[in-house]
């Protein structure tokens, strides 16, 4: 962990966004307070959490993969597990709610995902194979995959369920629209 923390840039923070995957659900259960905890003793400063689901915004003046290594090493060993998450920039945050093609709908819920390099059209590949729920659609606009699903269907449509394979886990994590919205208001 030294050598990351030897990254950081004290001199030229940047804002960001940690967004941890599979946070408060199937038994991984954690509070954004201990979580905050985790990312100061780690050497990042002005660290906040956005709801519970594991958005944590901080200022560092390290590059985004120096980041995402050092968060999930320090995740781990404090929680004893095995950590997830994807840093973005402020920029990038911006762009993902942004670039939302969907219109807002109060019947439907809109997902914009983060992950590796690749992912989105990974998943519109995954999406395209899938049986629809009535209404439901995705879209990739720029480098971020977008998926429309009617409310209740989330868990159920058959896109839902292939987006918690294992084999996925490492490489993305959703949050609903309005998720982004909130983290842009408070970064």
């Amino acid at each position: 962990m030294r050598e990351v923390l030897m990254a950081v840039d004290t001199k030229s923070d940047h804002k960001f966004c940690a967004f941890l995957r599979g946070v408060n659900v199937k038994g991984t259960n954690m509070k954004m307070a201990e979580v905050c905890s985790v990312f100061e003793r780690a050497g990042l400063k002005e660290v906040s959490s956005v709801l519970a689901s594991g958005n944590i915004i901080f200022s560092a003046g390290a590059k985004v993969d120096a980041l995402k290594e050092l968060l999930e090493k320090a995740m781990s060993e404090h929680f004893s597990y095995e950590a997830f998450l994807f840093v973005k920039t402020q920029k990038e945050i911006e762009s993902i709610f942004q670039e939302n093609p969907f219109s807002t709908d109060p019947a439907y819920h809109i997902y914009g995902f983060v992950g590796v390099d690749g992912i989105a059209q990974i998943l519109m590949s995954e999406f395209e194979k899938a049986e629809k729920t009535f209404g439901e659609e995705a879209q990739v606009k720029g480098q971020n995959f977008y998926w429309k699903v009617p409310k209740g269907n989330t868990l159920d449509s058959q896109f839902g369920k292939i987006l918690g394979r294992k084999n996925l886990k490492a490489s993305f994590t959703s949050r609903n629209l309005n998720t982004f919205e909130k983290v842009l208001k408070k970064i």
